[in-house]
């Protein structure tokens, strides 16, 4: 489960893994309950970008979504062809980065690697890991 702190509302947004959402909670003084910004998702990492758009990894989806403020359904960034271990695939996505380009960076857990997806990529590319799991340092064991 992983958390973040959009600046600008001055508030976290956190995978709620267990309950299946995103929620936003306030950091304001007097804050008893958090907002659902999207639900029925299996969410285990969030990233935003410069343009605060939210980026989410759906480990039960084997994918990675981008989401604007108020959207329910998002886009597709990363992954979204099944579980499997191709290059437009995923397998339990976790942990993610964006870079000032929009570039996604995954930590494709059940894979053993770490995936670079361009923005608007059909296929990611591996940066680190890639020859199965095991401990020589060209290798990765369920990367977080």
């Amino acid at each position: 489960t992983d958390v973040l702190i959009d600046k600008e509302t001055d508030s976290l947004i956190i995978c709620d893994q267990d309950n299946q959402r995103v929620v936003r909670w306030s950091r304001r003084s007097g804050t008893t309950q958090g907002e659902i910004l999207i639900g029925n998702i299996d969410c285990h990492g969030v990233a935003m970008d410069e343009q605060r758009h939210l980026y989410v990894s759906d480990t039960r989806k084997h994918e990675v979504r981008r989401y604007q403020s108020g959207e329910k359904n998002g886009n597709l960034v990363a992954g979204g062809k099944g579980k499997g271990g191709g290059l437009n695939q995923l397998n339990e996505p976790h942990y993610l980065f964006v870079d000032g380009q929009q570039n996604v960076y995954v930590s494709d857990w059940n894979n053993h690697r770490v995936m670079k997806w361009d923005k608007g990529a059909k296929e990611g590319i591996v940066v680190a890991g890639r020859q199965g799991q095991r401990n020589a340092l060209t290798q990765l064991s369920y990367p977080n």
